[in-house]
């Protein structure tokens, strides 16, 4: 492990972007522990942050942190590593806290405890997901070029828009999940862009739908088929790992409006 360490994150000058990812997913679980425990009225917890009548959300605190840090790193990048990582660390505190109320962002309204502010957590895996790629050395939308090949200056751009492509095509039939994945393992954008898209999806709406120039009811029969047969099993599971780190939104709360 030690040496796997100092190969592909210290030599390959990805410590800052490491640090980023261990604060991100360290101050999300804190996070999510600490609301979970105010939620829960424990006598010997923190209690919520007021300015009077005015609650403090974390986002307010992440907001602050990812400026602080984004700007700290862009002064000491070049200077030291060292701090350049330390900075980065402050940054990932900064983006958990926003990003664990990007529902309520993304709502304008306090939904932390509903059934939208799952959005949330989606936001976080999402974040997690992409950093974890990256920090195991994977581009997105690149590619790798065999030993011993000199490839065409045409080739790469070639490549770049063909990967863009596909992973628009890919988002546009509804696979998120593929989209994200496959802009850093091309060959999931082809299954994605090559498979039938979900019903709901914008593809679906413009290709094949009941509101399409050109209805195929066939296709969507199919679109709903596999839908209920193999994507349904899979939201129920992404519900309750959601629900196992981010509490049940419909339980109730005493103090409810009123958590940090």
């Amino acid at each position: 492990m030690g040496e796997w360490f100092a190969q592909r994150i210290l030599d390959a000058g990805r410590l800052p972007l490491f640090c980023f990812f261990v604060a991100l997913i360290a101050t999300f679980v804190f996070t999510r522990i600490n609301v979970r425990l105010i939620r829960a009225d424990v006598s010997w917890w923190f209690k919520n942050v007021n300015v009077g009548e005015v609650h403090i959300h974390h986002v307010v605190f992440g907001v602050v942190l990812m400026l602080f840090g984004g700007v700290s790193g862009l002064v000491v990048s070049g200077i030291s590593e060292g701090w350049y990582a330390v900075t980065a660390s402050i940054l990932g505190v900064g983006a958990a806290l926003v990003l664990d109320e990007f529902a309520l962002i993304l709502h304008l309204r306090d939904v932390y405890w509903s059934e939208e502010g799952r959005a949330s957590v989606d936001a976080v895996f999402v974040a997690v997901a992409v950093t974890g790629l990256l920090v195991l050395g994977l581009r997105p939308l690149g590619w790798e070029v065999p030993d011993g090949v000199r490839p065409g200056p045409w080739i790469a751009p070639a490549v770049l828009v063909g990967n863009l492509v596909l992973a628009v095509v890919t988002l546009l039939k509804g696979k998120i999940w593929t989209g994200l994945v496959g802009l850093f393992v091309p060959g999931l954008l082809v299954v994605g862009a090559v498979r039938l898209a979900r019903p709901g999806s914008p593809w679906a709406r413009w290709f094949f739908g009941p509101d399409a120039p050109r209805p195929r009811p066939g296709k969507m029969a199919r679109a709903l088929y596999r839908e209920q047969r193999w994507r349904h099993p899979v939201i129920r599971a992404k519900i309750s790992v959601q629900e196992f780190v981010s509490g049940r939104h419909d339980l109730p709360s005493p103090r409810r409006g009123k958590r940090l």
